[in-house]
């Protein structure tokens, strides 16, 4: 059942949305983007829709995360999209790093991910801490860097950016 208050929410929603990609690995270069597979991925499919404004491969480090989000907010992204650094090893940061940085966290994102994860892949869907929020009102998603799971996040929220965006600008 759709709901109409919802439905006029996404018409009267911005059209036009600028994102940021931030790639997080300590593997792939900064300086040759080829072998960034879901950085593309998440660029190729989001431009289909909206504006990159910027995308940036940087090493799982807390403090180059803070200060690149900081300049892509200065830069008036509306949306920061993050992949890789959300594991359990040592070296993934990313989670630690954004989520106390939100103002709101949107939990359902990360709710979803992992019972799509669950129905793909099983059990090993435990692994996943994919999340979401909003920082300064603008939008953070962050994903594990598997080319799978970016197809399976960006499935989740592509549609729903511009709607997102009009509540978090409030």
């Amino acid at each position: 059942m759709k709901s109409k208050s919802m439905e006029l929410h996404k018409k009267l929603s911005p059209k036009d949305i600028n994102c940021g990609i931030i790639t997080l690995s300590d593997s792939k270069s900064r300086e040759d983007s080829s072998n960034d597979r879901s950085g593309h991925y998440i660029k190729e499919k989001l431009e289909a829709k909206y504006t990159i404004k910027l995308k940036k491969i940087i090493p799982d480090e807390k403090d180059l995360l803070i200060k690149t989000i900081e300049e892509m907010i200065t830069e008036k992204i509306d949306v920061i999209i993050t992949t890789g650094g959300t594991g359990i090893e040592s070296r993934d940061i990313t989670i630690e790093t954004v989520e106390p940085l939100f103002d709101k966290k949107l939990d359902g994102f990360g709710e979803i991910f992992r019972q799509k994860s669950y129905e793909e892949l099983g059990s090993g869907a435990l692994l996943s801490r994919a999340t979401a929020g909003i920082y300064k009102k603008v939008i953070i998603i962050s994903m594990p860097g598997s080319p799978n799971a970016v197809q399976t996040g960006l499935e989740i929220f592509i549609n729903e950016l511009n709607h997102l965006v009009n509540h978090a600008r409030r």
